[in-house]
């Protein structure tokens, strides 16, 4: 069986962080049903991973993060069941992600399209090489952009993401950030080095605080505003179960009080 999906753990100062490639590069990453099945699975095994502090998500090469949904397989579906399970398929790359207890970092590289858009969108934050290029080309191909294309009001607002997904047309880099797809935008030889100090950032964060933040901000997504604000009060009380916020905050004061005698 052909292993479409890469990975590797580095061991940092602060932590242990894991790298994951889409490796289908003659199809431009695109996902097939083969692809996802590896996908789902690797994630899976990830959130087992009681250490892991983040995850970057690549596309192997330099032509594409992921180029969409597989078109030969789409174009093979025989019925509208079969296209409900080839979806659910792209749905369960997109929620493992966001399942995932710690955060996910999109490094995105070339083509980012259809259902690639939409796990990049899944991801918790998104650096793009200069040179990428974005879209839902879905309705040119007779069919709707759905499933995680769900997130994109939230992400660049509703007049967007209407002429994106009514349009099919493509967008650059430099749209996707002034729009708030994505974070931050770089020459695509040094998105790897800005994945890095974004990594960095995280690990300077404390690990089970992290995780409680990931989660309630994915809760407050769901939450009218009142429901919101206390999911906050439980998640701060939570965080109080471990002696986690204690040490920290000891250490804060006692760096605070060695910077003062300077």
């Amino acid at each position: 069986m052909t292993n479409f999906i890469t990975f590797r753990f580095e061991q940092r100062a602060h932590g242990r962080v894991a790298f994951v490639a889409i490796d289908n590069q003659k199809k431009l990453n695109s996902l097939s049903s083969e692809v996802m099945t590896q996908f789902v699975q690797v994630f899976e095994d990830l959130a087992a991973e009681a250490d892991l502090r983040a995850v970057v998500l690549t596309g192997a090469g330099d032509k594409a993060f992921i180029g969409g949904a597989n078109i030969d397989e789409m174009a093979a579906l025989s019925d509208p069941g079969a296209a409900r399970a080839f979806i659910l398929k792209v749905h369960g790359c997109c929620q493992v992600i966001r399942d995932l207890p710690v955060p996910v970092i999109a490094a995105i590289n070339g083509w980012c399209l259809g259902a690639g858009l939409e796990v990049a969108a899944s991801c918790d934050m998104r650096l793009s090489a200069e040179d990428a290029r974005f879209g839902m080309p879905e309705v040119k191909l007779g069919l709707p952009s759905v499933v995680e294309a769900a997130l994109l009001p939230a992400l660049i607002g509703w007049g967007r993401t209407r002429r994106i997904l009514l349009t099919g047309e493509t967008f650059d880099a430099a749209q996707a950030l002034a729009w708030g797809f994505v974070e931050d935008i770089h020459p695509a030889g040094l998105l790897s080095n800005e994945v890095d100090v974004l990594l960095d950032k995280l690990l300077e964060a404390e690990p089970r605080a992290l995780r409680i933040q990931k989660k309630l901000i994915q809760d407050w997504e769901e939450l009218p505003t009142s429901q919101a604000i206390a999911a906050g009060v439980e998640a701060f009380e939570d965080a109080w179960t471990t002696d986690e916020p204690a040490r920290a905050l000891a250490r804060f004061v006692a760096d605070r009080r060695i910077a003062k005698r300077h």
